[in-house]
C-alpha cells in the first residue's frame, strides 16, 4: 500500500504561482508513474500531469502546458506540481495519484490517491 498526502494549496490571485507537494509513504518502492488530477465544482475529475518513475518523462493536458511543471524527488518520495501564470479556471481540488504497475505515461489509471488540496485563483 502507498499513502499520498498533498499540500501547498491555497488562495492566489490570477497570474500568481503555487507549488503543490505530494508526499508518499508505505511501499514507495513499488511506485511507477505519478500524476496530478483536479476536480472543479460541478465538474468531473480531470487529468493534469503525469511523470515517469525516473522523472525523465512528463506529460501534460493542453490547458496547462507551458504553465505547469511536474517533477519528483525519489529520494524524498515526493512529487511536485509547480503552477505558474494561474488562471481562475485552474480553481479546483488537486489530487495526487500513483500506481504500482508499469503503464504508458498517458494511461489515466491509478490505484493510489491522496485526499486533495484546494487551489483557488481569484480574478
Amino acid at each position: 500500500q502507498v499513502q499520498l498526502v498533498e499540500s501547498g494549496g491555497g488562495l492566489v490571485q490570477a497570474g500568481g504561482s503555487l507549488r503543490l507537494s505530494c508526499a508518499a509513504s508505505g511501499r514507495t518502492d513499488t511506485m511507477h508513474n505519478m500524476g496530478w488530477f483536479r476536480q472543479a465544482p460541478g465538474k468531473e475529475r480531470e487529468f493534469v500531469a503525469a511523470i515517469s518513475r525516473s522523472g525523465s518523462n512528463t506529460y501534460y493536458t493542453d490547458p496547462v502546458k507551458g504553465r505547469f511543471t511536474m517533477s519528483r524527488d525519489n529520494a524524498r518520495n515526493t512529487a511536485y506540481l509547480q503552477m505558474n501564470s494561474l488562471k481562475p479556471e485552474d480553481t479546483a481540488v488537486y489530487y495526487c495519484a500513483a500506481r504500482n504497475f508499469a503503464a504508458e505515461i498517458r494511461t489515466p489509471n491509478y490505484n493510489y490517491w491522496g485526499q486533495g488540496t484546494q487551489v483557488t485563483v481569484s480574478s
